[in-house]
């Protein structure tokens, strides 16, 4: 069984896949275009795509009779994927879930004390040899200890940055979510999105990509955040509006941002790089060898499910 891979993935797995396929490896690390899409539905049983592989529903159109009848997603994210369309085509989606959790709520942690306590405006002073000694009241930010985080989606990422706000940092946690949760530790469900705005420090998104939740975050609700508080992005880049978040930061409507994604990626705006306010990282979020391995790993664990005639465990 043919089986294509469309960007280098680490050794381990590479070698898990190749023992149960006759494995074709993409050596770019460049989305698919969509002809190379289109091309990979019809030559091969099983892709394994990632972030920026569009695979929307003009990707799918004719291809019903296509010899692909599996996307494995590398990635718990599946956005880049118009899932209704590779359905009605014949083709199963997955997706690995579990795997990214902790690693991409340790970046959500590390997000929001670089932003609150100014860490990469620092460093930067360091850096450029202006820094001219400790004083008392040099680059004060905010203190995270005893301060209200607010979570905006709390399914298994949420639920592990909560975790490490509050036994972590010592923060009280309130979140809004479209189901009521169950959880281990003191937190507060809010009824709306205003009112967790309106009375966080920390304002930190992990709900899923796809239009539904596109431009959650807009100019009105920049507005509704208090002028101390940080925007923490580690969901999708368009969850956020990246123009009003430009003009919030630029007009003190809050005091800073923290982003691992952005909603052009990889075009970051000249506007954002400039600001001292901000930190930008480069979509680090499941950067780990170990994490990589174990998504990479679960993804293959899909297509061999599939290759065997069993239910993929990670279907969607």
């Amino acid at each position: 069984m043919e089986l294509y891979i469309t960007r280098p993935l680490p050794d381990r797995v590479i070698a898990h896949a190749q023992s149960r396929f006759n494995v074709t490896l993409r050596d770019q690390t460049t989305p698919l275009k969509k002809g190379e899409m289109r091309a990979a539905l019809v030559l091969y049983d099983v892709i394994i795509p990632t972030l920026g592989d569009l695979f929307s529903a003009d990707v799918f159109a004719g291809m019903q009779d296509a010899r692909c009848r599996l996307l494995a997603n590398f990635g718990v994210g599946y956005n880049h994927i118009d899932v209704a369309a590779a359905r009605d085509t014949g083709i199963a989606v997955t997706n690995t879930p579990g795997a990214v959790t902790d690693a991409t709520a340790d970046i959500a942690l590390m997000l929001m004390l670089m932003s609150a306590r100014r860490a990469g405006e620092g460093e930067r002073l360091v850096r450029s040899g202006k820094w001219s000694g400790w004083h008392p009241t040099q680059m004060l930010g905010l203190h995270l200890g005893g301060k209200t985080c607010g979570i905006i989606g709390m399914g298994r990422i949420g639920q592990a940055i909560a975790r490490r706000a509050h036994f972590g940092l010592g923060m009280q946690v309130v979140y809004v979510n479209r189901s009521e949760k169950t959880l281990d530790f003191e937190s507060r469900q809010l009824d709306s999105l205003s009112d967790l705005l309106g009375k966080s420090d920390i304002v930190v998104l992990a709900v899923p990509g796809g239009r539904k939740t596109r431009h959650l975050i807009g100019a009105t609700e920049l507005a509704q955040m208090q002028p101390h508080a940080h925007l923490i992005n580690i969901a999708r880049g368009d969850v956020v509006d990246e123009a009003a978040l430009i003009a919030a930061l630029r007009d003190g409507l809050i005091a800073g941002a923290g982003l691992d994604v952005y909603e052009f990626e990889p075009s970051v705006p000249d506007a954002l790089r400039g600001m001292e306010n901000v930190t930008l990282l480069p979509h680090l979020g499941t950067a780990a060898l170990d994490v990589r391995e174990g998504m990479g790993m679960m993804a293959v664990e899909n297509a061999i499910a599939y290759l065997e005639g069993r239910a993929p465990p990670n279907a969607v």
